[in-house]
């Protein structure tokens, strides 16, 4: 011992104590990077907490490593003093914010670590090192990320509601202040946290973003005066509303909202601001997509006792069955739960999904007529037009216009909602549908007509029973009716009808006048068969190639002035099917006859004023093409044609006005009349377009 006090006491000593204390912390540390390397963080915290007990000379290494190690083992509080004590060392590193950023990220505090971070990127980017600027290349900068979530914001709210409910303080919140309220929270500097690390991942941003911002929709009847946008302005949240059963109703939507984990809530009581035709416009218009985008969408059944069971149909009872919104509420919506009077889940049934519950989605099929599949999973092409307005016309609104606007994201519509129009909305609706996909089942009812345009019914309630169909014919069928007609019939005049057919564009809708493709009949004999009270006035009619036709209208036709009247086949689709291939523009150019079809230029031109020929090079292109099955010769699809054209059709009554233009007789039933006769010659069918009005 003397001589170790000897040699401390010389400055050869110092050195040597100094020396052996160096490399004692050295081998600390390097036990401390082995056990780190071996996944025992807990031993390598050991080690360097023994070697920072020897008060290395700079020590800011080893506090840097211990604070890996310790944010390693989640201790998130001891990283954050060893980097901060680094800071304090040596400021102008950048390690000790890298080892602070790492620790409060782990702890979850983002603000602080977000800080730390850009304390970090601003000393990297400034450094004299070009060794240490290059680190810049492994870190994301806040403003990037920013930028990115600025984009799925964006994004997100083009499919979201305009004003949603913050239910935690039920207050109206519009786009802006859910975006500053989400800017100031922890959410937004997660994100731009967790993605300093990493290269920016557009998808997951947008994920994160979604989750803040998902909202819930609600769905029910209005019973009486329900809570407005003003009103809850006035008193600046929902929770401030007065104790009116209706106020209450939007209360435990609120409530229920929240329980389930939605910050935000969507009802169409107060979330429109219906004095500003602009907003409610654009409201309806986009209505459709709000629930289709909703993270869920609650049903409140005010008139479904909580007594309800299996086999009650309580819910297909219920009001919310009848009315007009609901149904593209209940199509829309993918995530759906139903609620009785007293705020219980229907049926007690505990699915988070009522549309996956077999029993209420059971229940929705088989009372709407449809696959259990359009229950869950319904998209609007998913069904015909016929069928869409068949499930619409069991629904009404207190406003008229409603029935219509209800329907817009149903038919992928482009019309735009205003109040006032009355029944004139429903007919821009059946307009648009038409004038978008050429459909002629719009016009296949019976009624009443609307002023709109005589084609068209006054009332969706029209629609509710499946139009007549042609019986099909089987190919044997067809074979049998054919054969002979190779020989009846010049094989020129059948494929010149046969080309007159497949020319004709396919049915359009402007201002208000339909351009309707078909083949025409004429009346050339008319009486009245019997006078009807009740179900309109009985007429016995001698058609062109028809024969004697009898058929009751809601209004009489006017004998003394006789006009020119039609009976139409408007149905073309029907005189088709896929196996008669598709023919190209090269073989309709060799096989068709000029003169022929210079004949339906002509007579479409006569009949429809100034309406649209069959040679229309700017109409939509015609139906009857289709996608080639089996290919066969022109001949045989025309015979196979005017073999359909044989059966009993259900015709349309229409009269000629004195410019032309046709208006529809309305009938109180459908006008099933015989087919053309299969002697008949095809040069005397009529093809036509025709303005109906």
């Amino acid at each position: 011992m003397g001589r170790y006090r000897h040699l401390n006491q010389t400055g050869f000593g110092s050195r040597v104590i100094l020396d052996l204390k160096r490399k004692y912390i050295n081998a600390l540390e390097t036990l401390g990077d082995t056990a780190v390397s071996s996944g025992e963080h807990d031993n390598a915290i050991a080690r360097y907490t023994f070697a920072l007990s020897l008060d290395p000379a700079n020590p800011v290494n080893i506090l840097v490593k211990r604070s890996k190690a310790q944010s390693s083992m989640e201790l998130w509080n001891d990283a954050l003093i060893d980097a901060n004590e680094v800071i304090k060392r040596d400021p102008s590193s950048h390690l000790g914010y890298e080892r602070k950023y790492a620790a409060l990220h782990g702890a979850e505090h983002y603000v602080e670590a977000n800080n730390a971070l850009r304390h970090m990127l601003s000393i990297i980017e400034n450094s004299p090192t070009e060794e240490i600027r290059r680190l810049r290349a492994n870190y994301t900068n806040p403003c990037e990320t920013i930028a990115a979530i600025d984009t799925a914001i964006h994004e997100i709210f083009n499919l979201c509601p305009l004003v949603l409910i913050d239910v935690t303080t039920g207050r109206l919140c519009d786009a802006e202040e859910r975006v500053r309220m989400f800017k100031s929270e922890t959410p937004f500097e997660k994100i731009i946290s967790e993605t300093a690390v990493t290269k920016i991942d557009r998808a997951l941003i947008r994920q994160s973003v979604a989750k803040y911002f998902k909202w819930i929709m609600f769905s029910h009847t209005w019973e009486g005066k329900e809570p407005t946008f003003k009103d809850v302005n006035l008193v600046d949240s929902v929770w401030k509303l007065d104790g009116s059963p209706l106020n209450e109703k939007l209360r435990q939507f609120c409530t229920t909202a929240s329980e389930d984990g939605h910050r935000w809530a969507w009802s169409d009581t107060c979330c429109i601001d219906k004095t500003t035709s602009a907003i409610l416009s654009q409201s309806l218009i986009a209505m459709y997509t709000w629930y289709e985008k909703a993270a869920e969408t609650l049903v409140y059944l005010a008139d479904v006792l909580s007594s309800a069971e299996i086999g009650d149909l309580a819910l297909t009872k219920s009001r919310w069955m009848t009315r007009a919104w609901t149904l593209q509420e209940l199509l829309a919506s993918k995530v759906i739960r139903f609620y009785n009077r007293d705020w219980k889940l229907y049926l007690n049934d505990t699915h988070t999904n009522h549309k996956e519950s077999p029993e209420i989605k059971q229940e929705l099929a088989k009372a709407m007529g449809v696959a259990p599949e359009t229950i869950t999973s319904f998209q609007p092409e998913d069904l015909g037009v016929r069928e869409k307005l068949r499930l619409a016309s069991t629904r009404n609104a207190t406003m008229e216009e409603d029935n219509a606007y209800s329907l817009i994201g149903i038919f992928s519509s482009n019309i735009v909602p205003r109040y006032g129009l009355g029944k004139t909305a429903l007919g821009e609706l059946l307009e648009n549908i038409v004038a978008r996909t050429g459909d002629v089942t719009v016009i296949a009812w019976t009624g009443k007509s609307l002023p709109y345009n005589s084609a068209l019914p006054a009332s969706l309630a029209a629609y509710s029973q499946a139009p007549y169909s042609s019986p099909p014919m089987e190919n044997n069928e067809l074979d049998t009716c054919v054969e002979p007609l190779r020989t009846q019939l010049a094989p020129g005049d059948a494929t010149s009808f046969y080309y007159r057919v497949i020319h004709l564009p396919r049915a359009n809708f402007t201002n208000r006048c339909l351009q309707l493709p078909c083949i025409v009949f004429y009346v050339t004999k008319i009486g009245v068969q019997e006078l009807g009270r009740s179900q309109g006035t009985h007429y016995r009619a001698k058609v062109s190639l028809l024969g004697n036709v009898e058929f009751r209208t809601a209004d009489a036709i006017p004998l003394k002035k006789p006009r020119k009247i039609a009976f139409v086949h408007p149905w073309l689709r029907d005189l088709r099917d896929p196996l008669d291939g598709f023919i190209s523009d090269d073989e309709l150019e060799a096989d068709s006859d000029v003169d022929s079809s210079d004949e339906a230029d002509s007579e479409a031109k006569s009949d429809a004023g100034s309406g649209a020929g069959t040679d229309d090079a700017s109409a939509p292109a015609s139906p009857l093409h289709a996608e080639p099955s089996v290919r066969m010769d022109p001949s045989t699809q025309a015979l196979r044609l005017i073999a359909r054209l044989g059966r009993p059709f259900n015709a349309l009554l229409l009269e000629q006005q004195s410019n032309g233009q046709y208006k529809r007789i309305a009938a109180e039933e459908e006008i099933i009349v015989p087919g053309v006769p299969y002697k008949t010659n095809p040069k005397d069918i009529k093809v036509k377009v025709l303005e109906v009005v």
